[in-house]
């Protein structure tokens, strides 16, 4: 004879995934953030300046953006190497140090 499924067990262990999946989601978005320098922004400008990317109908925009973004976490990735400058997340302990090079907050 089977074992009856526990159908109520597995809907809570699902949902107990999805709510840990998109806390993971949220965490990795403000490490993202931060990491782009994003952060200096008030929360205003920051939301503001996402509606109008999520808006932008215009694929040159968004490839070239896309583009940026890979450039982005290439060169970071060479950068992590370095543990002396990166906490154990991998986050810079200095607070200057997460500003873009190019000084410009909103340049796209």
């Amino acid at each position: 004879m089977r074992k009856p499924r526990d159908f109520d067990a597995e809907l809570k262990a699902l949902e107990d995934k999805a709510r840990e999946l998109k806390s993971r989601k949220i965490q990795q978005l403000g490490e993202l953030v931060i990491a782009t320098g994003a952060d200096a922004l008030s929360a205003d400008e920051l939301a503001g300046a996402l509606i109008v990317l999520a808006e932008t109908k215009d694929t040159g925009k968004k490839e070239a953006w896309a583009k940026r973004g890979a450039a982005f976490f290439r060169g970071r990735s060479r950068r992590t190497t370095q543990p002396t400058d990166r906490d154990a997340r991998g986050i810079p302990t200095q607070p200057d140090s997460t500003q873009p090079a190019s000084g410009g907050a909103g340049a796209a």
